[in-house]
């Protein structure tokens, strides 16, 4: 990676403390759950399948995948992210999965990390998405920023994620969020790529969800409540008692990512639907799939993988491909498609 003599700018700082503060410190939701808990899968004792019939393939946004796992968005712009989103490409790549990058604001500000998002490189044929704070928008960003952020990722989506919790909490955090969808259907408008919106841990309703379609938004990321909790880390991060407080009021703050995504696939049956926020293992996945959602994000053990070595990071995505096959062999299905149909997950008694 390419290095600077630059200081270190707010932004960046505050992705390495991200970083740290994830695998440091105790930020997982406590008084609220995925939901997935709540389901069960009914057990089917003769498949009528061999294992290696099994088929988890999928497509996302036109491109084929090995596995309905993107690894979600987290960071980039410091060494470590560097190094991070390294690893993360090169087994998305392996394994035919998506990779999402964290927020390129910090390359906007600083190009010199540019080096930190420039992953195509080692994931030629993976479907990547770019990210970006939606409320940027309302601080001069703009489609020339947009379309900067693509090119230097050459992405096949653009996510624009939305995060207000954060920013009420966060120091000097941006709380502009009024006009801004106007402005989000101007890049759905212009953009050469899809748009995706997605939230940071507190879920998106189906209202909200369909206002975002109505404005030119190709994909949704429910990103719910159950997982980390970035009110939570922001607090770690608090440089006074009252941003402190905050954190920890609102750390269990938002809809469940189960819930999520049952609600928006009643009013967008079609739309291109992620899950994230709180899964932990292949189980997660097949339940958020069988629920209606199309690809399932995994952030936290893709950090914490990541940040050990190359071997944790594949490790992990053998784990994950192994577990959501059993899940279909052991319900019966042998594709992604008849797991969702075949009505094998229910409430839990």
């Amino acid at each position: 990676m390419q290095t600077s003599n630059q200081p270190e700018t707010v932004t960046q700082s505050r992705k390495a403390d991200h970083i740290r503060i994830c695998l440091e410190e105790q930020v997982q939701c406590q008084a609220i759950a995925t939901g997935l808990e709540k389901y069960r899968f009914i057990h089917t004792c003769l498949p009528e399948l061999d294992f290696d019939q099994v088929d988890i393939s999928t497509s996302f946004l036109g491109k084929t995948l090995g596995a309905p796992i993107l690894i979600s968005s987290m960071t980039g712009g410091t060494p470590l992210a560097a190094t991070i989103n390294q690893r993360l490409a090169e087994v998305a790549q392996e394994y035919k999965l998506a990779m999402g990058v964290g927020s390129q604001r910090v390359a906007i500000e600083k190009p010199q990390v540019i080096e930190s998002f420039a992953i195509r490189k080692y994931a030629p044929d993976a479907l990547l998405f770019a990210n970006l704070g939606a409320v940027q928008l309302n601080y001069d960003y703009g489609v020339e920023q947009c379309q900067r952020i693509i090119d230097m990722l050459a992405a096949d989506a653009l996510i624009l994620h939305l995060n207000p919790l954060q920013e009420c909490i966060q120091p000097q955090g941006d709380k502009k969020f009024h006009g801004l969808l106007a402005k989000i259907e101007v890049l759905c408008n212009q953009l050469p790529i899809p748009v995706i919106v997605k939230e940071v841990g507190n879920g998106i309703s189906a209202r909200m969800a369909e206002v975002l379609i109505g404005v030119g938004v190709q994909a949704i990321d429910v990103a719910g409540a159950g997982g980390t909790s970035w009110a939570l880390v922001e607090s770690e991060r608090a440089q006074t008692p009252m941003q402190r407080r905050l954190g920890r009021t609102f750390a269990d703050w938002g809809i469940p990512t189960a819930e999520c995504i049952t609600s928006i696939r009643q009013i967008a049956p079609q739309i291109p639907l992620i899950a994230s926020g709180g899964l932990r293992h292949g189980l997660d996945a097949a339940k958020a799939i069988a629920l209606g959602a199309n690809l399932a994000g995994f952030a936290m053990p893709f950090l914490q993988a990541a940040a050990d070595s190359d071997t944790a990071v594949s490790d992990l995505v053998q784990v994950l491909m192994a577990e959501l096959t059993t899940v279909l062999f052991c319900t019966g299905n042998q594709n992604l498609s008849q797991l969702q149909s075949s009505g094998c997950l229910q409430l839990g008694k």
